[in-house]
């Protein structure tokens, strides 16, 4: 029985594919799990959200969005300017402790970043990870200023007392530079570890078949894939 937070360093950084890609793996080994998305923004009700995409990626069953809003702002001001009642992130904790009993994985994918907003009172995607005690699994870009955005949300990660899963590099270009080459390194060092992974640009596009097979090189071992930090590394020829 297992929790395992999905946030990025900011909007936009691939936190649904990433999501989409521990579900796959998990699927494949044959590990009952459950999807959560405490709150959808910039969606109207009826269209397709992350959830749809996390379902279409990796075929997983059990999914759950306890909150959608209309505008593309945090989930707080989201629900402010919508004149909808924020998400409640006690709540939330305890129906994802509930699918917990249940499951031996269940998915917990953040809005935006860390520390973005859910309610007026200024409750995070931090304060739920600490209120279920489990690990946050960071999703970061690979070019120029994600050192910066990465080193302020792993800062935040461990002032909160929470533990790290690790750094996945949402996007890795087909044809990185010289800034992304670099970066590998500098994320390494920032987390104090090697990357747990790095999802080829344009996963998202995939389908299901494909996804699973891109999954299992995109993500590492303790997250159920074969990507291998070390052989990455030495393919960057700095």
């Amino acid at each position: 029985m297992s929790v395992l937070v999905v946030t990025g360093t900011g909007t936009g950084v691939g936190k649904t594919v990433v999501t989409a890609a521990v579900a796959a793996l998990a699927l494949a080994r044959d590990v009952p799990v459950a999807v959560v998305k405490p709150a959808q923004t910039g969606v109207a009700p009826g269209e397709p959200g992350d959830l749809d995409e996390v379902i279409r990626l990796s075929g997983v069953t059990t999914t759950f969005e306890l909150a959608r809003y209309p505008d593309p702002l945090s989930p707080a001001a989201a629900a402010r300017v919508s004149g909808l009642a924020p998400v409640s992130l006690a709540a939330a904790a305890e129906r994802i402790g509930a699918l917990a009993a249940t499951h031996r994985l269940v998915l917990v994918e953040g809005a935006g970043g860390l520390l973005v907003r859910f309610d007026e009172d200024g409750a995070t995607i931090a304060d739920l990870a600490r209120r279920l005690r489990a690990p946050v699994l960071v999703v970061a870009e690979a070019g120029l200023g994600t050192l910066n955005h990465t080193a302020l949300t792993l800062e935040a990660l461990a002032g909160r007392g929470l533990d790290l899963a690790g750094v996945v590099i949402g996007s890795w270009p087909r044809e990185p530079g010289l800034a992304e080459r670099s970066n590998v390194t500098d994320l390494e060092t920032l987390a104090a570890r090697p990357l747990a992974g790095a999802m080829p640009e344009g996963s998202g596009s995939l389908d299901l078949t494909e996804f699973a097979r891109v999954a299992r090189l995109g993500l590492g071992s303790p997250l159920g894939g074969g990507f291998d930090p070390s052989r990455f590394r030495a393919a960057l020829s700095l």
